[in-house]
């Protein structure tokens, strides 16, 4: 049993020892005690939050309850000390024993330590990326395919269904542009002089191998045809073969969808009215006038009355438009209709992963699928802040294919997937990332990536060179593993199901990448502590048992390691 859960099982018992003994009154909830590492060293092994929670139950003082849980805490084998600090957080010292007994449940776990079922199979769909079909995936979208589908990989370690979704905005304006834009590389491709690409057209050089394909497909079928005979025939298959580059961009990135919805199959299917069928059935429609957005002079205002959707009453700012003067769908409109479509194929809750520019729409669509699903929190929207290409910390700003970006395709040919995988969860989705070409391939301690790596590889290193004329003991006395340094590893290890499952619950699989640099800087600590003083190297030529014990805190932490990067489906390297 993993050492937090033991100590909250112990303290289950110590408190119903005293609702007993008449010290507590009956139904205490301790759903909220938990027992985790100190976040200063200096205060103990362990520490807890009960006192404080349940205080307010037990109808005592939390440092008069503390006073008494440090009591019934101190009698528990293995327990040194137990202080209670500032009003009543309580920190407990025990024996090594208690941490270093776990090295054997990770090696018997091998991969799967840390393996969760808090998901209990239940369904949640990821839906990430979802960039316009208009031209290849940039860096910026990197950041959120890395971020959707590591925490896709996370949720599926803890026992959730996992549907990675990508959602193709096929229906608006922007792909009409791009099927006249790859209509004039068709031309060109025919031996036209297009000339400058105009104003509000795209012009990556990507299409001109669109329109090559399309010319050599259908001929000079729609050369000098007037646009409405063409149209819808070019946006689709220039769709199609963006859509192409996309997954294979997707694919070297190590991400597999599982579901491609359309847009515009959504809209013609009449999703949509279906979805504002549903609402206005629910009571949540209702045709009316809106107040002038801020900021706008009154003359600037055209009142009229729409038919708006009672966002408000969710938690949204103002009520919104699903339907415009004309009488056509609002985007708005189209996104619920999706949402709807999610909900019912999935029957779980939603993520999703947005970009920066995505911010306006975080409380209007959490609303409405709150409205939709009748449950407040189905839908968790994660905003991804920009990416700054920097190489030797000036600027990258262009790519020569795309015109105006750099391509995904373009970032992995000169770094790697592994790496832009790792660098991508190197900061928390809400913060600005910062990507320099010339850190994020040097072999230092200040690129993570590698640091990471190579802290598998060294562990790897140790157990083969071991290997070269001898076998690893199955078993060892780990109560020889004392010294500090090495329980500092053996804690970092023993943390990883607590930080797994905490990550997975709150949809951050940058905490994995976090933890696995801090499990590497203590692996490559001790590592170094044994190059200062020959008594704590991991193999001791003289000291059978103690090498044996070492040898299984190596492999421990190669496991660890190894699993963190699965994971993250990064690839743990075992020699560098």
């Amino acid at each position: 049993m993993n050492i937090f859960s033991f100590f909250e099982v112990e303290f289950q018992t110590i408190i119903n020892r005293l609702v007993s003994a008449d010290l507590l009154s009956g139904d205490i909830d301790t759903s909220r005690v938990v027992f985790e590492l100190p976040r200063d060293e200096s205060h103990g092994d362990l520490a807890t939050n009960a006192a404080m929670v349940l205080a307010k139950q037990a109808g005592k003082s939390p440092h008069d309850l503390a006073a008494l849980f440090a009591t019934e805490l101190a009698k528990i084998d293995g327990v040194n000390s137990v202080d209670i600090a500032g009003p009543g957080f309580l920190n407990l010292t025990i024996e090594s024993r208690l941490w270093t007994r776990e090295i054997a449940d990770i090696l018997a776990a091998n991969l799967t330590y840390g393996k969760s079922d808090i998901g209990a199979g239940e369904p949640v769909n990821v839906e990430f990326v979802s960039a316009n079909p208009t031209g290849p995936l940039h860096a910026a979208h990197a950041r959120g395919a890395v971020i959707g589908d590591a925490l896709g990989g996370l949720m599926e370690f803890c026992g959730w269904n996992v549907t990675r979704e990508y959602y193709i905005n096929d229906a608006g304006g922007q792909v009409d542009v791009l099927a006249r834009s790859t209509y004039l590389r068709y031309c060109e491709a025919l031996g036209q002089d297009i000339g400058a690409i105009p104003a509000g057209l795209y012009p990556g050089l990507y299409l001109k191998d669109v329109g090559q394909a399309l010319a050599a497909r259908d001929g000079e079928l729609y050369l000098d045809k007037p646009e409405a005979e063409w149209l819808e025939t070019v946006r689709g298959f220039a769709i199609d073969a963006i859509m192409q580059g996309i997954k294979t961009d997707l694919l070297a990135l190590g991400i597999k969808m599982d579901q491609f919805s359309s847009e515009r199959a959504i809209v013609n299917s009449g999703a949509v009215g279906r979805a504002i069928d549903k609402l206005q059935q629910d009571g949540h429609l209702y045709h009316g006038v809106l107040q002038p957005p801020k900021g706008k002079e009154p003359e600037d205002w055209e009142p009229r009355e729409q038919l708006l959707f009672k966002a408000s009453e969710f938690g949204d700012d103002t009520d919104r438009p699903l339907q415009k003067s004309d009488g056509t769908w609002t985007y708005f409109a189209a996104d619920v209709a999706y949402h709807l479509d999610k909900l019912e194929r999935t029957g779980g809750a939603l993520i999703n992963i947005f970009g920066a520019d995505h911010g306006g729409y975080v409380k209007r669509m959490t609303a409405a699928v709150a409205a939709l699903s009748g449950m407040q929190n189905m839908l968790d929207i994660k905003l991804c802040q920009l990416v700054n290409l920097l190489d030797n910390g000036q600027p990258v700003k262009m790519s020569k294919r795309a015109g105006t970006f750099v391509t995904v395709e373009d970032v992995i040919e000169a770094v790697g997937a592994d790496v832009i995988r790792f660098i991508m969860l190197t900061r928390r989705n809400d913060q600005t990332l910062d990507f320099d070409f010339a850190k994020v391939t040097e072999q230092s301690r200040d690129n993570p990536v590698f640091y990471v790596q190579y802290a598998h590889a060294r562990a790897c290193s140790v157990i083969r060179q071991f290997e070269k004329d001898r076998t690893i003991p199955e078993t060892a006395d780990l109560g020889l593993i004392t010294d500090p340094a090495e329980l500092a590893v053996v804690k970092m290890l023993v943390g990883w199901p607590k930080l797994v499952e905490s990550a997975a619950s709150a949809h951050e699989p940058h905490r994995i990448a976090f933890y696995l640099v801090d499990l590497a800087s203590r692996f490559h600590s001790l590592w170094n502590a044994g190059r200062e003083n020959p008594s704590l190297r991991f193999i001791l030529d003289d000291d059978a048992a103690t090498t044996a014990a070492r040898l299984q805190l190596v492999q421990a932490t190669s496991f660890v390691i190894r699993t963190g990067l699965n994971v993250l489906s990064i690839n743990a390297l075992e020699e560098m």
